[in-house]
């Protein structure tokens, strides 16, 4: 899909790629140095600002390798307002170890989730605390190369290819996009479920992936809508809802929020959408638009929808009206790896924490 241009920002494009260009080639020829670590580290990361599906393949590696080792996720916590290291817990705020961090504790209770800027420090910090840990998945890592990932993924967008598109600030890449050949995978995110075997041939030619680099893809599964709130509310099928006679608040702040709103469409015939930027903190006058905007609804029944990372930010409201709680709902969202993706890539992971894992005990 083409990218609209400004083309005054050009100049200063160039600018940027020279300056991540030589951090690179600082990095390639080991003036600056990557850290290494005696157990297995699993980058996961992009080169595009926002809305590439990133925490949901960060949560489903998390939740593959759980079944057989001892799991650490590490992030740098981007938009929270504290420093250093800080182990998130389910009941952390939002503020003090950002959303997404909060959203991968909240779904997996028994995996250690950690934020750390400096995330050298970061994985040192773990290892000393829980020297337990088999494995450490750096989210959000691929471009901070002081740390050398044993295996790293980098995801693109099908609907916004990293070849398609430009560095900053003309584009939304961090990089130039043919340092994708540092990764060790591939992953074409929010990919068409129909997409055919001859698309992903022309997909690889596209992203001129190297024989050595494994190619997947996966697309956006949305599940049924929880509560937000621990109320008691009525359990929502979609499947089952009267699409004549439904309406929906839709609020997000997140970065891309149109496949979500596409994907209700067929289930609402009102949809009033409250779009907020990604990584939004709410506020009352936000909850007070909500509000009135559901009230606006006229259908006979109604709810109040958002996402995942919403919703741990959403939590943090105790004053809200307690009728008003119970039509706060979330739809939790997944990676589902097309054809017989997921079973290469599964293959794939296991085979590199499986042999490198000597130096760390396995439960």
């Amino acid at each position: 899909m083409a990218l609209k241009k400004y083309y005054p920002l050009y100049p200063f494009s160039l600018v940027y790629r020279l300056i991540t260009d030589v951090r690179n080639l600082l990095f390639d020829s080991g003036i600056l140095h990557s850290k290494t670590f005696d157990i297995p580290v699993i980058c996961v990361g992009n080169i595009t600002v926002g809305g590439t599906g990133k925490t949901p393949h960060t949560e489903y590696l998390a939740g593959l390798l759980n079944k057989k080792y001892k799991v650490a996720v590490l992030s740098r916590g981007y938009g929270r307002k504290t420093k250093g290291y800080l182990e998130v817990e389910a009941l952390s705020s939002a503020a003090d170890t950002g959303d997404e961090p909060l959203q991968i504790a909240t779904c997996f209770r028994d995996i250690l989730v950690a934020v750390e800027g400096n995330r050298v420090n970061g994985v040192k910090t773990i290892l000393e605390r829980h020297p337990e840990t088999n494995v450490v998945i750096l989210d959000d890592a691929f471009q901070h190369r002081r740390i050398k990932a044993g295996l790293s993924i980098l995801l693109t967008d099908h609907n916004r290819l990293i070849s398609m598109d430009s560095v900053l600030p003309f584009g939304r890449l961090r990089e130039r996009w043919t340092n994708a050949s540092r990764a060790d995978v591939i992953i074409v995110t929010k990919s068409p479920a129909s997409l055919t075997v001859n698309e992903m041939d022309e997909l690889r030619k596209e992203l001129r992936v190297k024989a050595q680099q494994g190619l997947f893809f996966t697309s956006t599964s949305y599940a049924d809508p929880k509560p937000v709130f621990d109320n008691n509310s009525e359990p929502i099928h979609l499947s089952e809802s009267e699409k004549g006679s439904s309406g929906v608040v839709l609020v997000t702040g997140i970065a891309s929020p149109l496949p979500l709103k596409l994907y209700l469409q067929p289930y609402f015939r009102e949809i009033i959408h409250l779009s907020f930027p990604d990584h939004h903190y709410f506020d009352s006058k936000d909850l007070r638009r909500s509000a009135e905007a559901y009230e606006s609804i006229k259908s006979s029944r109604k709810l109040i929808l958002t996402t995942s990372k919403d919703a741990v930010r959403l939590r943090e409201f105790s004053d809200i009206d307690p009728e008003l709680k119970k039509a706060f709902f979330y739809i939790p969202v997944s990676a589902s790896f097309l054809g017989d993706g997921k079973n290469g890539f599964d293959k794939t992971i296991f085979d590199y924490v499986g042999k490198n894992i000597k130096n760390s005990p396995v439960p």
